[in-house]
């Protein structure tokens, strides 16, 4: 099947990009719960699962089934800015009661007993599903968040410049292998809805989406801003094991063994993780890592009985740098 959204020139002026950590988390789930239909995004499945036992997650659970059909609105309206955090679109959801009868009356199925009592109480209801997004994104996302932002901005700065190079039509043209771009329509191949839908003017919200992948979703119903949330390019490379040398000159300046942990830190372990792999002793590695979080190159996220620790966006940079790599060019004498 195929939804075709259709574009006015007020649309196409409109056409706009942000990232939305609560979408990340409401994607996510139907990975936790399925993790062989999205082979990209298994590893971090694998991951987290066993962090997730310590987490009331129920409501949330049951508010995006498998197969996904559908998913309520107000579990991750569309973001009204650019790059919300959670604790923004928290605030959105909790302020959306008005909109939960509603929304869940257009999705199929049954609905379980935690969903009701959402529907007999929506303000009490968005409280408690607000606490259990908090407590996954602790145990699940938080500790990733840093190097998923990363790819999301990455993404969007890629389509920028396509926008730049081509407009609207070479920007939308490769978005993803499940769109197609032809004469002012975005065509959409769609599993469970079909037909031409206008975009009345308000534009299109582009929202780049790890945990959407392997699909691509749609928003188009009022009173929502019409929005595709997208796989961006890339999501392999987030769990890949880079090379853990760090750049002889960052090590110059943090300590070798400082720049070794911050290497290590490619993705999120705990004090006894980075103890086995460096040698170092269980104390001694913390240490250095309070080091590195009082200078804002690491954070720790508890998520139950577990504290892993993560590198910020600050340290993925100076990692990344390609000064790092530079020879310094000797200064002539002569005036």
């Amino acid at each position: 099947m195929t939804l075709d959204l259709t574009f006015t020139a007020r649309d196409l002026a409109n056409i706009r990009f942000a990232i939305s950590p609560l979408g990340e988390v409401v994607a996510s789930v139907r990975v936790v719960k399925d993790p062989p239909a999205h082979p990209l995004l298994r590893p971090w499945a694998d991951r987290v699962r066993r962090r997730l036992q310590d987490v009331d997650w129920r409501l949330l659970s049951d508010l995006v089934p498998v197969p996904t059909i559908s998913i309520a609105g107000f579990t991750c309206t569309p973001p009204s800015t650019s790059m919300p955090d959670l604790a923004l679109e928290l605030a959105t959801m909790r302020g959306a009661a008005a909109r939960v009868r509603a929304d869940l009356d257009v999705i199929p199925g049954p609905r379980t007993k935690r969903v009701q009592e959402l529907y007999d109480d929506p303000e009490k209801g968005l409280e408690r599903l607000a606490a259990e997004v908090e407590n996954y994104w602790l145990a699940a996302m938080s500790p990733y968040w840093p190097k998923i932002r990363s790819l999301l901005e990455g993404e969007i700065l890629h389509r920028a410049r396509l926008l730049a190079e081509g407009g609207a039509q070479r920007m939308l043209a490769d978005l993803d292998d499940a769109v197609a771009w032809q004469e002012g329509t975005l065509r959409l191949r769609h599993r469970y809805a079909s037909g031409a839908r206008s975009l009345r003017g308000l534009g299109l919200l582009l929202v780049p989406c790890v945990f959407a992948s392997p699909r691509v979703f749609s928003v188009t119903a009022p009173p929502y801003q019409p929005t595709v949330r997208y796989p961006p390019r890339g999501i392999a490379t987030l769990w890949e094991r880079r090379d853990l040398d760090p750049p002889e000159d960052l090590a110059a300046v943090l300590g070798r063994t400082r720049a070794r942990l911050l290497a290590e830190l490619d993705q999120p372990a705990s004090t006894r993780d980075l103890a086995r792999r460096t040698g170092l002793s269980e104390p001694g590695v913390n240490q250095h890592l309070t080091a590195l979080r009082r200078a804002g190159l690491c954070s720790a996220h508890r998520t139950g009985r577990y504290v892993l620790y993560a590198r910020t966006a600050t340290a993925e940079a100076l990692l990344e740098s390609p000064y790092l790599d530079e020879t310094p060019t000797p200064r002539s004498n002569s005036r």
